[in-house]
């Protein structure tokens, strides 16, 4: 049986094959998962905001974009996985709550995807499918078995990308 592990907010975890990797809730966030699928070793990040050095210090990377996806590739890799075989899969980055007069500084669901997109192909990872935008809330989850990536949402539904 499968292990569940499960991913918080501004958290991550790696594992590998038969375990399952799922975060819940993600708004303006963005769950961000890895996988090499010849060793089934991949991780799952659930990324606050997008850029370490336009928010107040803190002591916790995986929040945001810019330092939690590089430690997670480091983590995965440190497993076993080879960064020239991972591929990366994005969900989340939804416009939750609509402003009259809303600002690019307002746009963190936006803002967030576009980093980590940014971010994984600066470090050599091409993102394979993703689903962001809207005004939803997902829960993901990775199985590490198959890379299946799945996308839960309250009113449409489940799919795999």
């Amino acid at each position: 049986m499968a292990d569940l592990i499960k991913v918080g907010m501004a958290d991550y975890k790696v594992g590998r094959s038969p375990s399952k990797l799922i975060s819940y809730g993600l708004g303006s966030c963005i769950g961000v998962s890895l996988y090499d699928p010849q060793r089934k070793i991949g991780g799952l990040l659930h990324i606050m905001l997008p850029d370490s050095t336009q928010a107040r210090a803190s002591d916790n990377p995986a929040k945001f974009a810019d330092t939690g996806i590089p430690l997670m590739i480091n983590d995965v890799i440190a497993l076993g996985a080879s960064r020239s075989r991972l591929v990366a899969k994005i969900a989340g980055g939804a416009q939750m709550f609509a402003f009259a007069n809303a600002t690019d500084i307002m746009r963190v669901g936006t803002r967030n995807a576009e980093t980590c997109k940014q971010i994984l192909k600066r470090n050599g990872i091409r993102v394979i499918a993703e689903d962001t935008g809207g005004n939803y809330g997902r829960t993901v989850q990775i199985d590490l078995a198959t890379g299946a990536y799945k996308v839960k949402t309250i009113d449409r539904g489940e799919k795999e990308i």
